[in-house]
């Protein structure tokens, strides 16, 4: 994964969650398959990310809301995107 990009057709966007009530919920773009790695580690737990933003949400255990949603907290560092079905070395999303 060398080369940098920060937009285009084939690098996830900026901001995407999995949860279908979020306004930056995108299911053509999971259906995909996203991978992330934060803070130089490939996470496969994550909720909700911001690359400009520079966090991830994950799940915090077990633990549900009062409305039965996972409850989440905000990481900050360093945050990669990009699509798995595109294989070996794809266009990576990062902040420049």
């Amino acid at each position: 994964m060398t080369e940098e990009t920060l937009s285009g057709p084939d690098v996830p966007p900026d901001h995407l969650a999995i949860n279908p009530r979020s306004p930056f919920f995108d299911a053509e773009k999971l259906r995909r398959g996203v991978g992330i790695r934060f803070k130089g580690t490939v996470r496969k737990n994550v909720e909700e990310y911001c690359i400009s933003e520079g966090w991830v949400r994950v799940q915090a255990g077990k633990t549900l809301d009062r409305l039965g949603n996972p409850l989440t907290i905000k990481l900050t560092g360093p945050v990669e995107a990009w699509y798995e079905d595109l294989g070996e070395d794809p266009p990576v999303a990062k902040k420049g």
